[in-house]
């Protein structure tokens, strides 16, 4: 950022499901909300489909992740929460979701988006959910050039929703295409306590110790204790 730009004092997590961001990024958000940053998310999905357990229903459970999401982002300190409803396992990369993540941005007008990879990556033992790719490809496709352009989608201006530029988009997930590292050694308990608060999706025994092994292994790579990392865009 250079020395005559404003800095940044908003930001917006674009997610395909409840807890998706707080296994992604919290520690990076835990810090900017601590810095007075506001912090919305955006979460494409329902979640409704996330349970194994013969006795849920996915009405039952979408209620669950709402609530469990909204506890979670209390304890980030969040500015606001929307939940765009489309059905969990389903989600596609289409143009009304486009429209849908590119209305809120305009509502909220980020400096700094943080979105998921659209591309798969290959590991040895994850396959990676096609919720998260769709969510993706919707939210890039979102910040540019849908929410920027007046003339796409002109309802949004009727909706007295004008044109907004995202000046930088970080994408979590990249591997080993992460270029902008941010530490997060000071937030590690309130992104893991925000993590926990998915009670229904989350090993309360195991899951801060698998939380805080991931940020230490990116860490190694930057001389950090603990650190996240993203493929930072500059949009100009």
């Amino acid at each position: 950022m250079a020395d005559s730009e404003e800095p940044f004092r908003r930001g917006m997590v674009i997610m395909a499901h409840p807890d998706d961001a707080e296994w992604s990024c919290s520690g990076t958000v835990a810090k900017w909300c601590a810095e007075g940053w506001e912090v919305v998310y955006i979460l494409c999905t329902d979640g409704s489909k996330g349970s194994s357990d013969p006795e849920m229903t996915s009405e039952k459970l979408v209620k669950i992740r709402e609530q469990e999401q909204r506890n979670a982002g209390k304890i980030l300190g969040l500015k606001d929460i929307v939940f765009l409803g489309y059905p969990d396992a389903y989600l596609e990369p289409t143009l009304e979701l486009r429209k849908d993540i590119a209305r809120e941005i305009r509502r909220y007008k980020p400096d700094v988006v943080i979105c998921g990879t659209a591309s798969r990556q290959l590991h040895s033992n994850y396959l990676g959910h096609p919720d998260h790719f769709a969510s993706g490809e919707a939210a890039m496709a979102a910040v540019f050039p849908t929410a920027r352009d007046r003339l796409t989608f002109p309802e949004l201006l009727d909706e007295g929703l004008d044109p907004h530029n995202v000046r930088e988009v970080w994408v979590a997930g990249g591997g080993d295409g992460s270029d902008q590292f941010v530490d997060v050694a000071e937030y590690m308990d309130t992104a893991v306590k925000a993590l926990k608060a998915h009670v229904s999706q989350v090993d309360q025994e195991n899951a801060g110790e698998w939380f805080r092994q991931g940020r230490i292994r990116t860490g190694e790579k930057v001389g950090m204790a603990y650190a996240e990392g993203f493929k930072r865009i500059r949009l100009g």
